[in-house]
């Protein structure tokens, strides 16, 4: 029964190892180029993303869901990029000028 608990321990003290990775949070500002509402994504021409992402154009997932149904193509848009390790996705998203 102790080396159960044990490997337990050791199970759940890995566990919280893997998942210390740190968010990064990026303030980005681009225009939606399109709309993908299956794959909840916006590709979004935008500038350079802090120290992350030189200026481009690309698809990016868009969490929550409200944020995602806020936008339209042509939108002039500032937001958040969270990033951590290599997933990433945009929220906190505010509409500055419409097409």
């Amino acid at each position: 029964m102790t080396r159960q608990v044990l490997m337990f321990a050791v199970a759940l003290a890995l566990a919280a190892c893997a998942s210390t990775a740190q968010v990064k949070r990026y303030p980005m500002e681009g225009d939606v180029k399109a709309l993908d509402a299956s794959s909840k994504t916006a590709t979004i021409a935008a500038g350079k993303i802090g120290d992350w992402m030189d200026a481009m154009t690309m698809d990016y997932p868009v969490k929550p869901d409200s944020e995602l149904a806020k936008l339209k193509v042509g939108d002039h848009i500032k937001a958040t990029v969270m990033v951590e390790d290599e997933k990433y996705y945009v929220t906190a998203i505010t509409v500055v000028a419409k097409p």
